[in-house]
């Protein structure tokens, strides 16, 4: 396996914590405020590492083992991303239904670890997670479905090396849906503005923070971490359609992943900036039409 391969998850384990640090201070400037520092998330994940873990009663070994458990999951997800023109870690043909299944996984492992609790409260915010990403699943399956047709590969690894600039100027209309597909998934997955406010503590509007409510100590940093991991891979995925540098040198390559996604952060932070939070009911409506861009690019790709 060629070093560059271990490019991503490196890369990924080091500086996703950093997107939401670039997030926060995009936010803080639209607020005219000087905000928190860029490495506070940083500085957060090793306070709670810190910290002892408080359990419940009424919780059972699902509640514990489900943090550590999603991040693993995400982790190895992370190990089926492909950088520049490198081959990902694990690279295999389908490997692109497994990285679906195993983010799948994780928010399925976040939702059985919110329902042992038997808080109602809790219950409430998993089932709201569960309706959206069945919205969400079908769009990322048809996001990859084009992708792959495009490519002619169902290895991811063979997929985004196919996404060049020649690539763009053959089939860029397809491509522009694909990656607005993905950034509506990417806010949608990681409960961003407008489908969820990570900062919101609200009973009728939280869906993620308040499968998390009951997590203290290393079991919260996980989750932290992990939902960080997760922006990564989303990121990533974007990135990867919007920045066709597949020049197969690391020092050109990992330079071009990095701005990619130092302007997906930029961009997240300023959709929140001037964005509201969409109501509950609207919120099917933007995956409804996610969908449609993602299957109109995947018709656009066939023909």
């Amino acid at each position: 396996m060629p070093i560059a391969g271990w490019c991503q998850p490196v890369l990924g384990l080091l500086a996703a914590p950093l997107l939401l640090g670039i997030i926060n201070r995009v936010k803080a400037l639209f607020a005219g405020r000087q905000g928190p520092p860029l490495i506070q998330p940083y500085r957060d994940l090793y306070k709670l590492l810190g910290k002892g873990a408080t359990y419940s009663k009424t919780t059972t070994l699902v509640f514990r083992l489900a943090p550590a458990a999603g991040l693993a999951c995400v982790v190895l997800a992370l190990t089926l991303l492909p950088l520049g023109a490198s081959r990902a870690v694990l690279a295999f043909p389908g490997d692109l239904v497994l990285l679906i299944y195993l983010l799948g996984l994780v928010r399925f492992l976040t939702v059985i670890g919110a329902l042992d609790t038997g808080s109602s409260f809790e219950g409430m915010g998993a089932s709201r997670e569960v309706q959206f990403s069945a919205l969400a699943e079908p769009v990322l399956l048809l996001v990859m479905a084009g992708l792959a047709r495009q490519g002619d590969s169902l290895s991811l690894s063979g997929i985004y090396p196919a996404v060049t600039a020649a690539t763009w100027m053959e089939a860029g209309p397809a491509l522009a849906l694909i990656a607005a597909a993905l950034l509506v998934v990417l806010l949608a997955e990681n409960s961003r503005i407008p489908v969820d406010d990570p900062n919101t503590h609200l009973e009728l509007t939280m869906i993620h923070e308040v499968m998390v409510l009951d997590y203290s100590g290393p079991d919260l940093a996980a989750i932290l971490y992990g939902a960080s991991l997760k922006l990564w891979v989303f990121g990533s995925l974007l990135v990867g359609v919007c920045v066709p540098v597949r020049t197969g040198w690391a020092i050109v390559d990992v330079p071009a992943f990095l701005a990619g996604m130092l302007v997906v952060a930029v961009l997240v932070g300023v959709v929140e900036s001037i964005m509201a939070r969409l109501r509950l009911l609207r919120v099917p409506q933007l995956l409804i039409g996610a969908g449609a861009m993602a299957m109109l690019a995947l018709v656009l790709v066939v023909r």
